[in-house]
């Protein structure tokens, strides 16, 4: 078995961001200014804190938008092989798609979905 190769790969996996660390440690600037520490972002001295909370709904939706959006390359996958896949590419891609449509009507179910004001149910 051939393992040098990746033994040499490894090794400059390392050396290469190492190196890169040294030299801008070695080659870099070295000032302390009265400026240099403090926030600055646009031409905008930044006010308060950095520390703001968001909302959980901002990160449902990032969530959101990943999980849909591989599911979108799946499919676009599919639709690019589909002659080549056969029926069996075609049982696997609507099983998926079964998943998904129970997928987004549970979390819709769930409430993930709704960003309105919170209103109460009328209990039977």
């Amino acid at each position: 078995m051939v393992l040098w190769p990746f033994v040499v790969f490894f090794f400059v996996v390392l050396l290469v961001p190492a190196g890169m660390i040294v030299l801008s440690h070695v080659l870099g600037q070295r000032h302390s200014e009265h400026a240099t520490g403090s926030p600055y972002e646009a031409g905008i001295v930044s006010e308060g804190s950095a520390e703001v909370r968001f909302s959980i709904k901002f990160y449902l939706i990032a969530m959101f938008f990943v999980v849909f959006d591989l599911e979108a390359v799946f499919i676009v996958s599919w639709a690019v092989a589909a002659r080549e896949v056969g029926w069996a590419g075609y049982l696997e891609i609507l099983f998926f798609t079964i998943i998904l449509v129970a997928t987004l009507a549970y979390l819709w179910r769930l409430g993930a979905l709704d960003w309105g004001p919170k209103t109460r149910r009328k209990t039977r």
